[in-house]
């Protein structure tokens, strides 16, 4: 497989100067994100709508887009889209409805929130779950990806370029909430370049192959040789049904996955808690623009990978022992581009990587010196204090992650699906918290508390059940279809989220109801209808997004 030459390295050194130079000027133009703890965790008003909007995306697409999207584009085609596409319309939900009600009760963190509105019990063990969470799920398989991916296209060592992501994303990290916030905008950029000039590579390989040019060519010999792979909703007779139900990517487990990961995740809505709301909307705004355009990038290249793979081509690249790993297919369309381009290519892949665990590692580093350390082990400490036990949790996580990353089976899973399912497992019981929290004013802390409790072990006996009943009975109404590799009938983990979701809001509910203190309840919120109204120039943009996705889902069906 080839490597990177000379002008590739050339071009990745290119991209680290222009990031590391930017992220020092940021940094050293005003210093006071070195002392107050506000400016370094959620550069406080410092952030504009455009590079809020870079930092969203910067922070979310990783390596588990670019290689496990891709092989999941591979797999199963377009309809992996769906968490891109569904994502959009999720950032507007976000936008007009949370980002009101974050910004009007000043919440910095997602624990800060659960304290207000119902008690520090509920805050502190939900913020010890968050970073077990991105600890042991996010910021392990980001790095584990990551590594591999850029040791398979480089050649150089996979611990090597494990400590090299590593050290990078640490030093931007170290630099505050402004200097990832704006770097984060070079990272889009050179992610949405490189991302490009491998579709581009993928398409003309395909109109090549088939004796034309062109990208158009390419895509429309995609449609003619891969019908299958166009489709976004699939019945229970795809073979992917399990990863992908049906009808539950739009009115069901979907809307679970993105609202509790856009709208409840110190991770993503930590970018827009420091603007004001016009700004904070823009910004989510312009990332869902963005979303739009993804599946270009991370989804196309897939595909085309598996029509070329038909064809006869890349049969011993994709192979892993006796078995084709699908998750193959980016590196080795990427190993094709020519050089330079490569390390355009190449350069894309690592800002997708490392702003990702600049970002994860910004907000464990915010959760526990917020809502931990300060409030439990150094409540007197001062501003400089923080910043600094801030710049050692950031640290202290990225080398915890290293050491168990190859002990969590990433690599068996596949990386995208093992960051969903297992972020699955507790998502629908935050949502629910959240969810409840913000729009019944009612909603106890007993309540949440039971909620937070029950959703894990629900989880897990939804994912074991059919081991011990036949759910066979379940497939009439869609909540069930056959293990191809087991022949046990399963429950789709996107439909275990949505099942779990119904159950912890059904038993919230009655506690809440049950208990006669909650019609007073003095930590309800206060809603003001009028704040959640979209205006001007944003209302134009989200109708517009909206009418984009319904005619993508149209002629995608």
């Amino acid at each position: 497989m080839q490597k990177l030459g000379t002008q590739d390295y050339i071009v990745f050194l290119i991209y680290f100067v222009i990031v590391a130079a930017y992220g020092y000027w940021v940094y050293h133009k005003k210093k006071k994100a070195q002392l107050d703890s506000k400016d370094f965790f959620l550069a406080e008003g410092a952030l504009t709508w455009w590079a809020i909007g870079a930092s969203l995306i910067a922070s979310n697409i990783s390596a588990e887009q670019f290689i496990g999207m891709s092989g999941s584009g591979f797999k199963m085609g377009l309809a992996i889209a769906t968490y891109e596409w569904m994502a959009a319309a999720t950032l507007l939900v976000v936008a007009i409805f949370f980002m009101p009600i974050y910004l009007k009760n000043k919440i910095f963190t997602m624990p800060q929130f659960l304290r207000q509105r119902y008690n520090e019990t509920v805050s502190t063990i939900m913020a010890v779950f968050w970073l077990l969470l991105y600890v042991v799920v996010n910021l392990t398989s980001i790095l584990f990806l990551g590594a591999l991916a850029v040791s398979t296209i480089s050649g150089i060592d996979f611990w090597v370029c494990m400590s090299g992501l590593a050290i990078f994303a640490i030093v931007i990290t170290l630099g505050g909430m402004k200097v990832i916030g704006y770097t984060d905008v070079i990272q889009v950029f050179f992610l949405i370049l490189g991302g490009l000039a491998t579709t581009y590579l993928a398409l003309n390989l395909v109109s090549e192959h088939y004796n034309t040019t062109g990208v158009f060519n390419g895509m429309s010999l995609m449609f003619e040789h891969a019908d299958d792979h166009f489709h976004m909703v699939f019945d229970q007779s795809n073979l992917n049904y399990l990863d992908l139900p049906g009808l539950s990517i739009l009115i069901g487990g979907m809307w679970i996955v993105n609202l509790n990961y856009w709208g409840c995740n110190q991770y993503i809505t930590q970018r827009a808690l420091g603007a004001d709301l016009p700004t904070a909307r823009n910004g989510i705004l312009f990332a869902a623009f963005l979303k739009l355009i993804m599946p270009i990038i991370v989804v196309i290249p897939g595909i085309a990978a598996y029509v070329l793979h038909q064809e006869g081509m890349f049969q011993s690249e994709m192979m892993m022992g006796s078995e084709i790993n699908p998750d193959r297919a980016y590196p080795v369309l990427l190993n094709l581009l020519p050089v330079g381009l490569k390390g355009l290519a190449f350069a894309a892949l690592t800002a997708a990587i490392v702003a990702s665990l600049a970002g994860k590692a910004n907000s464990i580093s915010t959760i526990f010196t917020l809502d931990l350390y300060k409030k439990y082990f150094n409540p007197a400490a001062t501003e400089k204090q923080l910043v600094y036990v801030g710049r050692v949790a950031i640290f202290v996580s990225m080398v915890l992650a290293m050491v168990i990353a190859p002990f969590m089976g990433i690599d068996k899973k596949g990386g995208f699906q093992y960051i969903q399912e297992y972020t699955g497992f507790v998502s629908p019981g935050i949502f629910a918290i959240f969810i409840l929290g913000f729009f019944w004013k009612r909603t106890t802390a007993t309540a949440a508390l039971v909620g937070a409790i029950i959703t894990f072990p629900l989880s897990l006996l939804l994912k074991f059940l059919p081991r011990w009943a036949d759910l066979s009975w379940l497939s009439d109404f869609g909540f069930s279809v056959r293990n191809p590799e087991s022949a046990i009938f399963e429950i789709p983990f996107i439909d275990r989220m949505g099942l779990v979701f119904v159950f912890v809001v059904a038993v919230m509910v009655i506690i809440t109801l049950a208990d006669k203190n909650s019609k007073n309840n003095p930590k309800g919120l206060e809603i003001d209808a009028a704040m959640f109204k979209p205006k001007g120039a944003f209302a134009i943009g989200a109708a517009l997004v909206v009418g984009i996705l319904a005619a993508l889902y149209i002629v995608f069906w």
